[in-house]
């Protein structure tokens, strides 16, 4: 259901930071839901209100809000929050606007019971349909599509501040706003939580003309399913956009599209009556995508124009659909899109565990089959890995084999199999509308999304595409991004509105408005660090020098020394690495971007000397290696870090960037490597960050071997690796690592590089 409870977290969320420690008389009732509560929680905040003080004047008119609905002074609570309104800037002012719009309606429904003795429900009906009715679609759903805790769990906290006040006969200042705000989110959601449902339903079938189950042919008689959500608004036709996902029972903003303007649709993967699989992951999506769009511009709402929009698997199936262009396909905007063959089932050109789980679980049935838990797949994969099994073998642990999967792994190269899946070079060159792609240095899926920026553009040079990366994960387009990113605080300026934003894109796409300020160029980047976004014509155009760092032998007393000047060609390190030991079987990379530890298995430390100055570190890290190697073949890995001077090491990148040697050079064919020969090998990390170092920080480039659970193992003998198996006999793999090895960092020269 979707509940306006989201709006009472208001007081929950509300930062407490003025200094006044003046006590109050407090006695704390027994329960939350004792019938003397309301009362004495208006005891309480009436006489908080004239003692409050807060530096801040937002957070005081905030919490001064709170504070007088709770006092009853409901009236005055409204006049509170539009004062609120009209100082904040524009993007907070959206932000807070829903949340004071609902605390509108819950006043507004107080001071009517007042003056008109009428029921709760009645009066919160009334200023529903008062306040809510007149907004704009687009303001509507604002309002009405938040989610928030149930009434239980807003209880919760009510009850343990009463609890840890039991016996205690005074209350600070500063506990009791604390107190108050959480008892006004528990005491309005326990009011308005049974009503709000059937209000939004009924705005919503005002508003919008929904339909749940269509079904759309295509031309070889398959049918696809789709719902559609449009506005009723005048009749006129629109633009629609379309979500084409394999995720039959994900949430879809269908009506989030129609709030906008626009019809929505979202269609799905046609299912497979006649197979054992639900559906056929890749294998039609492009077809059947056109096919929706097709049926789209016939309808007597359409306008003739469709932009394609989602994330991930969603976003491969825009460039499916792009393929062969249809002429009512006027924009796509793609977020964290997959691409086959580059980044699922193989990234780097090693195969993913994670590509059977996700075979498994969107094929097996309708939905999300959960069989494999984490619990469940972490044993699934360890008990492969100590079998040292090959990789073909991988999935019959259990005796659950997925043929798409394995269908997959005969398929290693970027080869015909997957090429025809997603646009190659001449039909890249054709595509000349506009494209949004969004990412995230943190997201599994970014080199999906570089490969198809770095293609369309190469060749298609003036192609209208935009690139906007952030301090993000995969999923911060679909519930925005994390003030808290795997214990990385992100920067201010991240923290947008990432779905609003594809709207603004979408219209001046569609409705001839200004592009947002934030695309303002081809690549849109936030620095990490330095709280700001950056604008630049290309890639390479985000940095405006390379500075390199040679890997030397020399001992940094933490590891060995990262330098700027090479040492001797002759120095080296040697690495051996044992694959028939499995004892590491239950070692995972560690989790934060941020904390005390580097992913530091089977690798190589190097660190610099500490930064005299900050540096300013964007695009894509790059280098070669030399050594010499003791088999055909290696999967390699490299991580970048900064080694913050507190001792914390941040992530550049997540997930580490691995990759397989044989085709560092070219993902479409492998070349093996010449056992116990020196030879070189170039690299460019399939991945992007941009991060402002501090002073005094250093920098850290692991650099190892690829050998864990949760990937498909290169023993190096130069044959397939998924019929590779562990040979017992056979000796550790032995590499050594030349001083004439380097990375390549790209900096901005301001601020100044370090001497």
């Amino acid at each position: 259901m979707r509940v306006l409870t989201r709006l009472w977290t208001l007081g929950l969320l509300l930062p407490c930071s003025w200094a006044c420690a003046q006590n109050l008389d407090f006695h704390a009732p027994a329960r939350a839901d004792d019938a003397n509560v309301p009362e004495v929680m208006r005891d309480l905040a009436g006489r908080v209100l004239p003692v409050y003080q807060e530096n801040d004047q937002n957070l005081y008119l905030k919490n001064l809000a709170a504070l007088q609905i709770v006092a009853g002074s409901y009236a005055a609570a409204m006049e509170t929050l539009q004062t609120l309104r009209e100082r904040l800037p524009g993007s907070e002012a959206a932000r807070v606007e829903g949340q004071s719009i609902l605390i509108d309606v819950f006043a507004e429904a107080r001071v009517a019971q007042e003056s008109t003795k009428a029921p709760f429900p009645q009066a919160f009906t009334d200023a529903f349909h008062n306040t809510v009715g007149r907004l704009s679609d687009q303001d509507a759903y604002t309002v009405t599509s938040w989610r928030g805790p149930p009434v239980s769990e807003l209880r919760k906290p009510v009850q343990s501040a009463f609890d840890q006040r039991r016996g205690s006969d005074v209350i600070t200042v500063s506990d009791a706003v604390e107190l108050i705000r959480a008892y006004f989110a528990y005491q309005a959601s326990l009011l308005a939580a049974p009503l709000v449902g059937p209000l939004d339903t009924e705005d919503e079938q005002r508003r919008y003309v929904a339909e749940e189950r269509v079904s759309i042919k295509t031309g070889d008689g398959a049918t696809i399913d789709a719902l559609l959500v449009r506005p009723r608004a005048d009749g006129k036709p629109i633009p629609a956009l379309l979500e084409f996902t394999i995720y039959a029972n994900s949430p879809n903003y269908a009506r989030e599209c129609a709030a906008h303007g626009y019809a929505g649709i979202v269609a799905y993967t046609r299912e497979t009556p006649d197979s054992y699989y639900r559906v056929a992951p890749f294998k039609t999506d492009g077809e059947d995508a056109r096919a929706v769009i097709d049926w789209i511009v016939k309808q007597p709402w359409s306008d003739g124009r469709v932009g394609m929009y989602g994330a991930s698997y969603s976003g491969f199936t825009q460039w499916a659909a792009a393929k062969r262009l249809p002429a009512a396909l006027k924009a796509i905007a793609a977020s964290s899109p997959n691409a086959p063959g580059i980044d699922f089932p193989m990234r780097g050109g090693i195969f993913r565990n994670s590509a059977y789980r996700w075979a498994y679980n969107v094929t097996n049935k309708k939905g999300w089959d959960d069989t494999y838990n984490d619990k469940r797949w972490q044993s699934m994969e360890e008990t492969w890995y100590q079998s040292g099994k090959s990789y073909f073998e991988f999935d019959h642990t259990e005796e659950k084999p997925n043929l798409y999967f394995h269908g997959w792994l005969h398929h290693p190269s970027f080869d015909g199999f997957w090429r025809r899946l997603i646009p190659d070079a001449a039909e890249l060159a054709r595509i000349n509308i506009p494209v949004l792609t969004t990412a995230g240095y943190y997201g599994g899926d970014l080199p999906g999304a570089l490969y198809y920026f770095a293609q369309h553009l190469h060749s298609n040079p003036q192609a209208d595409h935009t690139l906007l990366v952030g301090p993000y994960d995969d999923g911060a387009m679909q519930r925005g991004p994390f003030a808290v990113l795997r214990g990385y605080s992100v920067d201010q300026a991240a923290l947008i509105d990432l779905r609003e934003l594809r709207y603004q894109w979408f219209d001046s796409v569609f409705k001839g408005r200004p592009k947002p300020a934030l695309l303002s160029d081809r690549v849109n980047f936030e620095v990490m660090g330095a709280n700001e976004w950056r604008h630049a014509s290309s890639l390479d155009e985000m940095a405006d020098a390379r500075l390199r760092y040679f890997l030397t032998g020399a001992d940094s007393g933490d590891g060995h020394a990262l330098s700027s000047k090479q040492s001797s060609r002759s120095s080296s390190v040697r690495q051996t690495v044992n694959f028939a030991d499995r004892s590491d079987a239950g070692w995972r990379p560690p989790f934060n971007i941020i904390g005390n530890q580097l992913a530091l298995h089977n690798a190589m430390k190097y660190i610099s000397e500490p930064l005299s100055e900050p540096m300013e570190v964007s695009g894509s890290i790059s280098g070669r290696l030399d050594f010499t190697v003791s088999r055909m073949d290696v999967d390699l890995t490299v991580a970048a870090y900064e080694a913050l001077p507190n001792g914390d090491y941040l992530a550049l990148y997540d997930p580490v960037y691995a990759f397989r040697a044989s085709y560092a050079a070219d993902r479409a064919h492998r070349r093996l490597l010449g056992a116990g020969v020196r030879q070189q090998l170039s690299f460019r990390v399939e991945r992007l960050t941009s991060r402002r170092l501090q002073a005094g920080s250093r920098i850290v480039i692991v650099l190892g071997v690829n050998k864990t659970p949760e990937q498909q193992i290169n023993y190096g003998g130069g044959d397939d690796v998924s019929v590779e198996a562990l040979d017992g006999d056979a000796p550790p793999l032995a590499i050594r690592w030349y001083g004439g090895s380097y990375v390549d960092l790209p900096v901005r020269k301001e601020p100044a590089l370090p001497k």
